[in-house]
């Protein structure tokens, strides 16, 4: 006759290491049994203890320093939301962009309007009469082809200013827009704001000395182009050695010394969609936030929840970085430096 255990007694047999000799040839089942009303209970009652073990062995899990729990997920494993959508457009000139350029001068003025011209040259005028000469001028178009030179000889790579009006290693261009000694006198006088009340705003506007000029140029590059699905950000150095409370010295630099800017370019076409001066420590940036979550929020705010990716270097990645634009339906890639706290421990010995 067949012996018949009910579960319980079953699991007891298989947690003592029973031997199945012990049962004088007879089989074991381990079949419940039906009739029996409290064998169901405590079939029901160890069921999902059970389950919830095997759930947690097929997904191991770990936990980074600062409390954030890793899961392990194999490739192929069904996501548990839905995908955002992508950005699917390229990058084009927006449609205010496209209605005003039909040549080279149109698009220059995109970006660099009369609007703008006029306080550099009203400013420009003010420095060199107070200066030198009361009876010094310059008209508009005079300043105008002062910038052409300047995008030259951004060009034209030459050793020396002076060497840019060499008959040998000079642009013939830049010969023929302007002498060299009245390019030097402009540059000399240059300014973008009023000097009798730069001292009462540098107390509230560090970057006071460039900052209305600078913040319609910004707003013109946004306005007129739409970047596509990928945006860059990073450092950019800009040589100096002026004198000014935000100079950064950076040893790893070609240029060690210079004004450092936060960039953020369109991938494909590299055009520039924003840029933030660095002046050093914001005091409206809250003291819980990250340098460098600020940066990215604040160049990439234009263009968010459009589905669109930045990419970042180790500087800026980081999980509440990805999960603030992830809530802004924007992705992120980046590198990711192992000292960060949410950085699992298995990771930091990889």
């Amino acid at each position: 006759m067949q012996r018949r255990f009910t579960t319980q007694e079953a699991l007891e047999l298989i947690l003592n290491n029973a031997n199945p000799c012990d049962s004088d040839g007879e089989d074991i089942n381990l079949q419940p049994n039906s009739d029996s009303d409290s064998e169901l209970s405590s079939d029901d009652a160890t069921a999902p203890h059970l389950e919830k073990r095997a759930r947690l062995e097929s997904e191991p899990t770990e936990t980074a320093k600062e409390g954030t729990v890793w899961h392990e997920e194999h490739v192929g494993t069904i996501l548990r939301f839905t995908p955002m959508e992508p950005y699917a457009a390229d990058g084009e000139p927006t449609a205010k962009a496209r209605r005003r350029i039909r040549s080279r001068l149109q698009s220059f003025l995109c970006f660099i309007t009369v609007g703008m011209l006029r306080p550099i040259q009203e400013w420009t005028i003010q420095h060199a009469q107070q200066t030198e000469q009361t009876d010094w001028f310059m008209i508009l178009h005079e300043l105008m082809a002062f910038i052409s030179v300047i995008i030259l000889r951004g060009v034209t790579k030459v050793p020396s200013l002076r060497d840019s009006w060499s008959a040998c290693l000079g642009n013939p261009l830049i010969t023929g827009i302007m002498s060299r000694n009245r390019f030097q006198d402009i540059m000399r006088h240059l300014r973008f704001d009023d000097m009798f009340t730069r001292s009462e705003r540098v107390q509230t506007d560090k970057f006071a000395a460039i900052s209305d000029v600078w913040g319609s140029f910004v707003t013109n590059c946004i306005t007129c182009y739409n970047p596509g699905r990928h945006i860059t950000i990073d450092e950019q150095l800009f040589p100096s050695k002026t004198r000014c409370c935000f100079l950064q010295y950076i040893a790893t630099k070609p240029d060690k010394f210079g004004i450092k800017f936060w960039v953020a370019c369109d991938l494909k076409t590299k055009y520039i969609c924003n840029v933030l001066p660095y002046l050093g420590k914001d005091p409206s940036r809250p003291s819980e936030e990250r340098l460098s979550e600020s940066v990215v929020m604040k160049l990439m705010e234009p263009f968010m929840d459009k589905g669109r990716t930045v990419t970042t270097d180790n500087f800026f990645t980081s999980l509440t970085l990805a999960r603030r634009l992830l809530s802004r339906k924007t992705t992120i890639l980046g590198t990711v430096n192992k000292i960060r706290r949410e950085i699992p421990q298995s990771t930091r010995k990889m």
